[in-house]
């Protein structure tokens, strides 16, 4: 299968040797994003509950890239700088998602880029089965 880039200038740009995802067949696997509004490259907020809602904006950005929604998202991964945010976090990510629910882990880390509070990768199954 070949493997195809995605990229929207409705998400931000990708600043390494990466790309904001990638699609190979059906499958569509989105690197992490943080809450960088696309067009100022800037974060607008210092809050979790603003900054999840961004993440999860931006990454609904790269699946419409690819013709998908985030109803197709069946795994994530959320990166939270401080653990006793995942209520606030997990009542904006739910406003997101319908079920079935993707599955997910989150964990905890020391730090992520820019000083942010949470960063969300995800997996994606798009398009009908053949």
């Amino acid at each position: 299968m070949k493997k195809e880039e995605l990229r929207t200038e409705k998400a931000p740009g990708a600043i390494g040797p990466y790309s904001q995802g990638v699609r190979i067949g059906r499958f569509l696997f989105l690197s992490g994003q943080i809450p960088v509004e696309p067009s100022s490259g800037e974060v607008l907020s210092a809050d979790i509950g603003p900054q999840t809602r961004q993440v999860l904006k931006n990454l609904q950005a790269v699946l419409e890239e690819a013709g998908a929604s985030m109803k197709d998202v069946v795994k994530t991964t959320v990166y939270l700088k401080d653990l006793s945010k995942f209520g606030e976090m997990n009542g904006i990510y739910g406003e997101f998602f319908t079920p079935p629910y993707p599955a997910r882990a989150t964990v905890e880390v020391s730090a992520l880029p820019k000083g942010v509070e949470v960063e969300i990768d995800a997996i994606a199954v798009a398009g009908d089965e053949e």
